[in-house]
């Protein structure tokens, strides 16, 4: 018989993964074959794909109704990662395929990173860097600098990268609050944070606003006009979740308007940046959707969802299905 195959799809201008699949390998190599496959964004899964026992996915490439139809064998997709926007969850479950993530390797790096957006925007640290590079020593940014514990630290979904979020935030001395409904009574309590009622509770009481829910047919364009409109006059937003959650349009006028004193973005709606105007918009930090990197987490990342696949070709259950 045959050995099972397990395909590694990753986006080709990303280079997120090695050809001999070294992390992979020492998990799955005795149990199934292993290929590698880079497609562009847009193209089709090939035949090694589709006829894949198992797939690891890293984010990117998407796997719509269309795509899991021409699956023939597939007894697992594990997104290799946190988000699972880019598979039909729905289709994949009608055709009795379980969809897997990896929610907990980047916990540390993202809540960290949101972390120090929020710490550049405080300390305005991109402007004062550009001062004293031209050899400069004037401090014109000073009126946007704040003591920490006077400002109040907002996070929009309490999941395992919003709660240590919240944690970094309580130790700089931020009050911090969260918006969540899904999150269960007395979490608040048990992290020593207040718990908002209601989205525009949260904007309207919090100096930076920091996103950390994942993307949703419920939360997609979730920050919108009106919600950037009711955020206070001079606060900061952050995203390190999906970008989608946050439109960009109305995001990027209330910064060049001055309603928001800044935004730190890893990610963006329909990212990359797009033009020359967006990248010169005033008071933004942008970075490449990179708040999950350390070869520490990748290794993790890659081992966790190499063991999934392994599980799903030997028939037995998988775990952190999302379908």
């Amino acid at each position: 018989m045959p050995r099972p195959t397990v395909a590694i799809v990753c986006p080709r201008e990303f280079k997120f993964t090695d050809h001999e699949a070294s992390v992979e390998r020492p998990v799955l190599g005795d149990v199934a074959e292993l290929t590698t496959v880079w497609l562009d964004f847009n193209a089709p899964f090939p035949a090694e794909v589709l006829g894949a026992d198992a797939i690891i996915l890293w984010h990117g490439p998407r796997v719509t109704a269309e795509v899991v139809a021409g699956m023939t064998r597939c007894r697992a997709i594990v997104r290799n990662g946190v988000g699972f926007d880019s598979v039909d969850l729905a289709a994949a479950a009608r055709a009795g395929i379980p969809v897997c993530n990896v929610p907990d390797y980047g916990t540390e790096e993202v809540a960290d990173h949101a972390l120090a957006l929020t710490l550049a925007l405080y300390r305005q640290l991109f402007p004062l860097d550009a001062e004293a590079k031209r050899l400069g020593w004037r401090i014109n940014v000073q009126h946007r600098m704040r003591r920490l514990s006077t400002q109040t630290f907002g996070i929009v979904g309490l999941g395992r990268i919003g709660t240590a979020a919240a944690l970094r935030a309580k130790a700089f001395g931020f009050r911090v609050v969260f918006f969540d409904p899904y999150a269960p009574a007395g979490a608040h309590k048990a992290l020593g944070i207040g718990r908002v009622g209601t989205l525009g509770e949260l904007l309207a009481t919090s100096d930076t606003v920091s996103i950390h829910c994942p993307l949703t047919a419920e939360t997609r364009g979730l920050i919108g006009e009106a919600e950037i409109a009711a955020m206070r006059p001079g606060a900061f937003l952050v995203n390190t979740a999906r970008g989608d959650i946050v439109r960009k349009a109305p995001l990027f006028a209330a910064l060049r308007t001055g309603h928001l004193g800044g935004a730190g973005l890893d990610v963006v709606e329909e990212e990359p940046l797009r033009t020359p105007e967006e990248a010169a918009t005033p008071n933004l930090i942008v970075t490449c959707h990179a708040a999950f990197c350390s070869p520490e987490g990748m290794v993790e990342m890659r081992t966790t969802s190499a063991r999934i696949a392994r599980a799903a070709v030997l028939g037995e259950p998988v775990w952190n299905r999302v379908n």
